[in-house]
């Protein structure tokens, strides 16, 4: 495991989502409608206000609890009620598939098919998640099983420093509007 992913520009916030599984997998869950900065932010604020990020843990707290946390300014996410709701689901299934230990998602995959459906069954794991979070795990965490997975395209796997997530952030902004132009005429 690399020491660091940037993908906050916080150095805290990115050794946490770097060293724990289940950091990471929270902040895929949050990478919808938000920056990646805020969505990977949020598992360093879930720390700081929960007191773990331990699967089970988080499995068992209320949901009425969970859901506070994520709307106690600064809130997590833009929509702290649904997200609050998709990070218990998470940390549920981790804690009753693989017994609380996240990276048992990738390191018990037996080929890049069962790594594909085990990432498919995560509560809120579409199509690019499992692109996105396949990259990461093959470029970034060295995890062979994914590199099939991974696509030829930029994703948050090319991210290795703070410019390198400027510039694929850039990159994304030009193609969304690019996509949106298209659409218009």
């Amino acid at each position: 495991m690399p020491d660091v992913l940037y993908f906050t520009g916080d150095a805290e916030a990115d050794a946490l989502i770097a060293r724990d599984p289940l950091a990471l997998l929270i902040g895929f869950a949050l990478d919808q409608q938000i920056t990646v900065q805020t969505a990977f932010a949020g598992p360093l604020k879930l720390l700081q206000r929960l007191g773990s990020l331990d699967a089970a843990t988080i499995a068992a707290t209320d949901p009425a609890e969970l859901d506070a946390h994520f709307r106690q300014p600064p809130a997590i996410h833009r929509f702290p009620g649904s997200m609050a709701k998709r990070v218990h689901d998470l940390a549920r299934h981790v804690a009753d598939e693989y017994d609380g230990h996240a990276e048992r998602v990738w390191t018990e995959a037996a080929d890049a098919k069962d790594l594909e459906r085990r990432i498919r069954a995560l509560p809120g794991f579409g199509d690019m998640k499992v692109l996105a979070l396949s990259a990461v795990l093959a470029k970034r965490l060295g995890v062979a099983v994914a590199e099939p997975l991974a696509p030829s395209f930029q994703t948050l796997g090319d991210v290795d420093s703070v410019e390198a997530l400027h510039a694929y952030q850039a990159a994304k902004r030009a193609h969304r509007s690019a996509r949106r132009a298209a659409t218009k005429t």
